[in-house]
């Protein structure tokens, strides 16, 4: 049986910050910490605002060239995050955080983790485009029904290719 180590370790995040904060705290005084726990807050705000117009901006840039805007945004996706752990107080998430804003770092988590991700966007040079061969019909809920099927109907069989 896997037992997994994110809940152990999201209860052992709080404490391990609590620790931080006086091993902080005895070195370079409260003050002090209290400053630079309150820069990292703002450090991380001002990166999550300037990250969310820029993911938008560069997805686009991405799609006009032609080009599929996965890593763009998975980029982004995982500079958002860096700024969350920013902003939650705490030197260790702070640490992760700055950690993770590191190229280097993001290279080596997409390497680990990018083939789990599975991007189904289909575009063309105008942006996104439906499948021409794709069997999905969408319906309302006042269209579908689970009453007894009719064979006559055209919905029942598929045309011939």
């Amino acid at each position: 049986m896997r037992v997994s180590l994110l809940p152990v370790f999201l209860l052992l995040l709080p404490l391990l910050e609590i620790a931080g904060f006086v091993v902080v705290g005895k070195q370079i005084g409260a003050l002090a910490t209290v400053a630079l726990v309150m820069l990292s807050t703002v450090a991380g705000s001002a990166l999550l605002r300037h990250q969310g117009l820029d993911a938008m901006n560069r997805a686009r840039a991405a799609m006009d060239a032609g080009k599929d805007p996965g890593l763009q945004l998975a980029n982004s996706a995982m500079a958002v995050v860096a700024a969350i752990l920013l902003i939650v107080p705490g030197f260790i998430t702070s640490a992760i955080g700055l950690l993770i804003l590191l190229p280097p770092v993001r290279a080596l988590f997409w390497k680990m983790f990018g083939r789990r991700v599975v991007f189904t966007s289909q575009f063309g040079t105008a942006g996104f485009r439906r499948d021409a061969n794709s069997h999905t019909i969408d319906l309302d809920s006042e269209d579908f029904s689970r009453g007894r099927p009719d064979d006559s109907s055209p919905w029942r069989r598929l045309p011939e290719e």
